[in-house]
């Protein structure tokens, strides 16, 4: 009877292990597939310029500007990278869509700190990593280089949207007056050259009845001397 029960016990026991085994097996099998899946999902977000591994997504050195710049990015990544490139500005909620992002590379890059500069400084401030506070900084207009994006006040940016537009405003009259300068200077050759077409046809027309006058007092001289 007891050679029975421990048989039976036996039998339990291999059949848990192998339950046991199977169910760590399955386990794995969900969890490599999940994981297959969302690299999956990862490469087919990942931007052509970029490359993307385990959540960090690497566009630096790219030669990027703000114009050629990726539109999207992967819904999991927590590090971009977009160091070394030529980045004026970042279009506006362009990481609005990246709730997991901890860590983004911004060095670099030729910020311009005016009003298309606004939307970055409000994501930075919302940042606790200072890795990613700290690596932004002004490269124009000149009387802000050098200074981190971060410890700009709204105001500063502000003030150099309106130098930006004064120098725009300013750029605009003068080429009116160059405009309008070039178009005096074509009217007034043109009113030169009708006024010497004109005095040229005079003299033309003048000259003509001269020697019409002279032809005929020739034939006349010509009559005379026939009589």
């Amino acid at each position: 009877m007891k050679s029975r029960n421990m048989a039976v016990i036996s039998c339990l026991s291999a059949v848990c292990v192998c339950a046991g085994m199977r169910c760590v097996a399955l386990v794995l099998k969900v969890v490599l597939s999940l994981l297959g899946s969302e690299m999956i999902v990862a490469q087919l977000w990942c931007p052509e310029v970029c490359s993307c591994a385990a959540g960090v997504v690497d566009c630096s050195k790219r030669g990027l500007t703000t114009a050629s710049l990726p539109s999207s990015f992967p819904p999991h990544t927590t590090a971009l990278q977009l160091n070394d490139n030529h980045l004026t500005a970042l279009p506006h909620g362009l990481l609005d869509s990246l709730p997991a992002l901890r860590r983004a590379a911004l060095h670099g890059n030729p910020w311009s700190c005016d009003c298309g500069i606004l939307y970055l400084r409000g994501w930075l401030l919302k940042q606790s990593n200072p890795a990613s506070i700290q690596n932004a900084s002004c490269s124009s207009p000149a009387h802000l280089r050098g200074r981190l994006l971060v410890f700009l006040s709204e105001q500063e940016l502000l003030d150099s949207c309106r130098y930006w537009l004064c120098n725009l405003a300013l750029a605009s009259q003068i080429s009116l007056f160059i405009f309008i300068t070039v178009q005096v200077l074509l009217l007034a050759s043109v009113i030169l050259f009708l006024r010497r077409f004109e005095l040229l046809s005079r003299e033309a027309r003048h000259a003509a009845a001269e020697d019409d006058a002279t032809q005929n007092n020739e034939c006349v001289m010509l009559k005379d001397r026939s009589l």
